[in-house]
């Protein structure tokens, strides 16, 4: 994949995760509905969570973290197994990803070759977010 541009030499140092909290961002986990909870306004992952059948618990790591300026809070689709900012909340950088270490945006999956197409980014999902104060 490398050769015709679709992976680069170092994509085995790279983790995809999505991003739940911007700089300045209040992230909750999880309200009455199991909902993680952005700046007080709830967000429905369901769509594109993989969580066990009859599970809509958005996270079985609880968390309410206020993302530091230069940083990201990131979580992973497959929540119960997912080693995310959740699970290192404990480290000296809380769970938080410098953006520094951040190198780009998941647009395409390339394998499985049987998955293989665009990866949605669910944006709609994010719009009723208020912005950081």
């Amino acid at each position: 994949m490398t050769l015709i541009g679709l992976s680069t030499s170092d994509s085995e140092d790279h983790l995809v995760k999505r991003v739940i909290g911007l700089p300045g961002d209040h992230v909750v986990c999880c309200n009455a509905l199991g909902q993680i909870t952005i700046n007080g306004a709830p967000v429905n992952e369901l769509s594109y969570l993989k969580l066990p059948e009859g599970d809509t618990q958005a996270s079985n790591i609880a968390f309410d973290v206020t993302v530091p300026n230069d940083a990201l809070w990131v979580l992973g689709d497959n929540r119960n197994r997912s080693q995310d900012s959740r699970s290192h909340q404990e480290q000296p950088g809380g769970g938080f990803v410098p953006l520094e270490n951040v190198v780009g945006r998941a647009f395409l999956i390339t394998w499985p070759l049987n998955r293989i197409g665009t990866l949605d980014s669910h944006d709609e999902l994010f719009n009723g977010v208020p912005a950081a104060e």
